[in-house]
């Protein structure tokens, strides 16, 4: 990397970490909490207005069925973590719910499961930061006439913060999401001490407003259907409950015991703050309406366009606290800030998904890479572009997208525990001692349970949020599955055809002499017909290079030379900062010093492919070690091209081209074309025979 790049890139996320320095960005207790529970801690800012937000269709008569909608949602809560955490012990290796169902379900369930994922937390950052935005812009007018930029230079913000490591990150939203949870419990003792002990009354700003419902006096099915869809929306409180799973291994040892810790003090505290949130909303008879400009009333009379309804959360704490006092802005600030930094449970569990995903060849290989402060760079970058189409399509409107939230996590809540109850089947049926059974009976009794309930949830929130934008979650769920499945089997078509055969074969086979370094990553058929090719070169030596950024992938490759007795000298480079390019240029540029009038060649396989997409997976290293080289005196860049067999599909497209691509066409100029009533001119004729 030039100069000119690097020192901007160095201020904005930091220097480059050595791979040796991976378990110095591990997480104790206090600092995962905020890194990956902050999403569920959060959502008690915006899940209880949802639920009021749905009742309120019924009119105030129906706010008295929320403390039971509450309920529901704490049992759901307490079922989940209770879940996850036989998860977090049984598969500890972070792959999460993608994991536990490919594992017992099968890989399209586990493929399933990635897409409800990846999905998931792509409406985790985008409904976060919405919301956030919203809350911010109550006290600040231009951020909501500018909420849409707003929203997507928050994005950017918390992108280049997780640039910077998953440590230094989490150090950073440690601190506002502690103040968040400590000023939400102080709200809740507070509002109980003066309207229990004391006997106040507590008056929200929308207390002495009337809610005009759409349809009054629902009864029979119609009220259950509300009743549905109004728990659904407040299991928005659920979201990112199944990010602990995926980022064990981002935990300090013991992994497995630190992350069950951590989901367990993350449900206590997100039940109580829901529920007391809650019971605050009714005590202070907070008002919510999905029209607040036409639906709420003031002495019979419409509050007008012009009225901003404020989160139940703001409107409590403005009851309890007071408007204006100091633990009102402080409690309003740090809501605000926390919803902002919710987005980061997602940015830690997408890009760990994806490089899960990557490494069984369903992603990009790219997606798999550690960046310089060995974060998943290129995961979160991806994240980062999603949630900002997503902000933009929706004009960073948190309503309108938290219709498409929770179907993609109750997706993978389900299909998780259903893999969990097989899991324990199949240890039953091996285990012989009684107090391991009865230990394994107790989890599959839970994660049963789990299954079911969420498994109904699911159902419910299909049928009450499908026709209100759940399906374009489903529909992004359709099209995740698709693309991964298409790049599965053209990474498995490539792997078999580049194969390398046991014995002699074409692609081993000397057909010329040729001297120089030759590039190796893995011992296949392109690497062969790569050191054929080199020996057929009349150089003074001849030697096989290979940069080692995975020690168990260098210590396979160096097994599988020496096994098949390749009598080319294979030397191998460490990155301690996993960079492919630098090392060789290095190195290229350290034999020409020591010999000045020697020449070297460098010699690189390469796939020839024939589609388009498939340049985006193939190639890429190469082609910036190859600008780095041609640029050094002395040296000399070969490709050995290996055809795969989509190659053929460029074959063809040139031959359907040759008649007007043909050499020479430019000099010989235009071809003719026949004129209305004028047949074309012969070759034979001269060019100014006069007319007969």
């Amino acid at each position: 990397m030039s100069k000119l790049t690097d020192v901007p890139k160095r201020i904005l996320i930091g220097r480059a970490l050595r791979s040796d320095r991976l378990g110095e960005t591990l997480l104790p207790k206090r600092i995962a909490l905020p890194v990956f529970a902050s999403d569920p801690l959060s959502s008690v800012a915006y899940a209880p207005g949802e639920v009021l937000l749905v009742l309120s269709i019924a009119g105030v008569s129906a706010y008295h069925f929320s403390p039971w909608i509450a309920a529901a949602v704490v049992v759901l809560m307490f079922t989940v973590v209770a879940s996850y955490r036989q998860n977090v012990r049984a598969y500890p290796s972070g792959g999460g719910d993608y994991e536990v169902a490919n594992t017992n379900l099968g890989p399209k369930a586990g493929l399933t499961v990635a897409s409800a994922l990846l999905v998931d937390y792509v409406l985790t950052v985008a409904v976060s930061i919405a919301s956030g935005v919203e809350n911010l812009g109550s006290a600040i007018p231009f951020v909501v006439e500018h909420k849409t930029l707003c929203a997507m230079g928050m994005i950017l913000l918390l992108t280049l913060m997780n640039l910077r490591g998953m440590k230094e990150s989490g150090r950073l939203f440690a601190i506002p999401t502690y103040v968040f949870v400590a000023g939400v419990f102080v709200m809740i003792a507070w509002g109980a001490w003066r309207g229990l002990a004391l006997g106040e009354t507590m008056k929200a700003p929308t207390a002495d407003f009337q809610i005009k419902a759409e349809h009054q006096g629902l009864a029979g099915f119609a009220l259950v259907f509300l009743l549905l869809r109004a728990f659904s929306s407040g299991c928005a409180a659920l979201t990112g409950v199944e990010a602990i799973s995926n980022g064990v291994p981002a935990f300090r040892k013991p992994k497995s015991k630190n992350a069950a810790t951590t989901l367990a003090l993350m449900g206590g505290l997100a039940v109580t703050m829901f529920c007391g949130i809650i019971a605050l909303a009714m005590a202070t008879n907070v008002k919510m309406a999905e029209k607040p400009g036409t639906d709420l009333l003031s002495n019979g009379a419409e509050v007008g366009p012009g009225y901003v309804q404020n989160p139940v959360i703001s409107q409590v704490a403005e009851a309890v606290f007071g408007s204006g006092s100091f633990l009102f802005i402080v409690l309003a600030a740090s809501t605000a800030l926390v919803l902002f930094l919710a987005a980061n449970t997602a940015y830690n569990g997408f890009p760990l998904l994806g490089s899960i995903l990557a490494q069984d060849r369903y992603l990009p290989r790219q997606l798999h890479t550690r960046g310089d402060r060995l974060a998943f760079s290129n995961g979160i970058v991806l994240l980062a572009g999603a949630a900002i189409l997503l902000v933009w399509l929706y004009g960073a409107d948190s309503t309108k997208l938290i219709q498409l939230y929770i179907v993609g996590v109750f997706v993978s809540f389900t299909l998780s525990q259903i893999g969990m109850v097989r899991h324990w089947n199949r240890h039953l049926r091996d285990e012989q001692d009684p107090a391991a059974r009865r230990k394994m009976h107790r989890s599959r009794a839970i994660n049963t349970f789990g299954a079911m309930f969420t498994g109904l949830v699911l159902v419910v929130v299909l049928a009450t949020k499908f026709t209100h934008g759940a399906w374009v979650a489903l529909l992004g769920m359709v099209i995740f599955y698709g693309t991964m499945t298409a790049i599965r089997k053209h990474y498995d078509r490539v792997a078999t055809e580049i194969a390398a055969a046991e014995g002699p074969s074409e692609d081993s086979v000397r057909p010329s002499r040729v001297h120089s370094i030759v590039l190796v990553s893995k011992v296949h058929k392109p690497t062969l017909r790569a050191l054929a090719f080199a020996k057929l070169t009349r150089s003074d030596t001849l030697e096989a290079l290979s940069i080692s950024v995975d020690p168990v992938e260098t210590k396979a490759l160096r097994a599988e030379w020496e096994r098949r007795g390749i009598n080319v000298p294979l030397k191998i480079l460490d990155s301690p900062y996993r960079e492919i390019t630098r090392p060789v240029v290095e190195y290229v540029k350290g034999l020409r010093s020591e010999n000045p009038r020697d020449a070297v060649s460098v010699y690189i396989p390469e796939y020839v492919v024939g589609r388009w997409y498939e340049h985006l997976l193939h190639n890429q290293s190469a082609l910036r070690l190859k600008g780095r080289l041609l640029f050094t005196p002395g040296v000399m860049v070969t490709s050995v091209p290996y055809q795969l067999e989509s190659s053929e599909l460029a074959k063809k497209r040139a031959k359907r081209r040759q008649d007007w691509n043909a050499p020479g066409a430019v000099r010989r100029g235009p071809v003719d074309t026949p004129r209305q009533g004028r047949p074309p001119r012969s070759k034979d004729s001269p060019k100014d025979a006069a007319p007969k």
